[in-house]
């Protein structure tokens, strides 16, 4: 995915054509999912498209974007991933973070203890897991009785977690 002003980061995929006017389906890995719509402008594969609309639609989402004003215009970016610049993303709130700059932090307990480096990060429900790859792996709860600490320049996490386990 070319982009001018550097690194791209994955906001969700097309699912596919919805009605006969070029609308797409959107899986949006956005929280809220709607949040998606924020952005103006996605680069789907190769190519940027500009957002004309964006709407809820029953529980699903779907979009209108310049230049796809088909249904099989449409149809040819089912599956492809929807990006934007890593640059237009806002900065999070105090004590949030995105995903992924979490991914590669080193996991360490408070007495120094190296759990390994998280992996990736899971979301279940209840609440998000790092998914953290050592010796073993652990997969660690996201919640404030276990991430004592996070340090990204360091890039390192603190928890109350017992290696044993």
């Amino acid at each position: 995915m070319p982009d001018p002003a550097g690194e791209q980061v994955t906001l969700g995929r097309v699912g596919g054509a919805w009605g006969v006017r070029g609308w797409v389906r959107v899986h949006s890995d956005c929280r809220p999912p709607e949040s998606i719509f924020s952005y103006p402008d996605w680069w789907i594969g190769e190519q940027r498209f500009a957002l004309r609309e964006g709407k809820a639609q029953g529980s699903s989402l779907v979009a209108s974007l310049e230049g796809v004003d088909s249904r099989e215009a449409a149809a040819t970016l089912k599956g492809q991933y929807i990006a934007v610049p890593l640059s237009e993303l806002p900065a999070p709130p105090a004590g949030e973070y995105y995903w992924r700059d979490l991914v590669g932090l080193s996991v360490v307990t408070a007495d120094g203890t190296g759990l390994g480096v998280i992996e990736r990060m899971v979301e279940t429900g209840a609440n998000d897991v790092m998914v953290v790859r050592g010796d073993r792996e652990r997969w660690l709860p996201w919640i404030p009785d276990v991430v004592r600490h996070v340090d990204l320049e360091a890039r390192r996490i603190e928890v109350d977690w017992d290696p044993e386990f």
